[in-house]
């Protein structure tokens, strides 16, 4: 299906996505999807109004997850893109605090030994989808079937 979405772009004239990632990476393949469908999206000229990470898609930009050195590292692979096309790339809050997903001032405020926010990610809360799903053409959501 996600290639399904992938080859369709080239039938669209010029849209505003905001894309939502709901899960984790390694999980199933929503995550992937939202990666491929996010880069084939700006690669035909496309504009992301904005990521937002949010229930177990947070893990996504989690700086602690370790891989092997040969396997696609998730959050590093998202923080590229995001760097490379300035993209803003939201990460629920709520979602993360219950996930363990804290940024600097998060981890002072709640006394924690360290952050793990991947740099590029910025936490926020609902209100930030809410304004994406106004300022967007379509909102995508790529999340769990189960």
């Amino acid at each position: 299906m996600g290639h399904q979405l992938i080859c369709d772009l080239r039938l669209l004239t010029s849209m505003k996505f905001t894309i939502v990632i709901l899960g984790a990476p390694y999980t199933d393949e929503a995550a992937e999807s939202a990666f491929r469908f996010t880069q084939a999206a700006l690669e035909k000229n496309h504009q992301i109004y904005r990521l937002f990470f949010y229930h177990d898609g947070v893990h996504n930009a989690s700086s602690l997850i370790t891989l092997p050195q040969d396997e696609i590292q998730p959050a590093q692979r998202w923080a590229n893109l995001i760097a490379q096309y300035d993209l803003e790339a939201i990460v629920c809050i709520a979602s993360s605090l219950r996930r363990g997903l804290l940024n600097e001032t998060e981890a002072k405020r709640f006394s924690k030994p360290a952050s793990n926010l991947t740099p590029g990610f910025k936490l926020a809360g609902l209100g930030d989808l809410v304004d994406a799903a106004q300022q967007s053409d379509r909102l995508i959501t790529f999340g769990p079937t189960s």
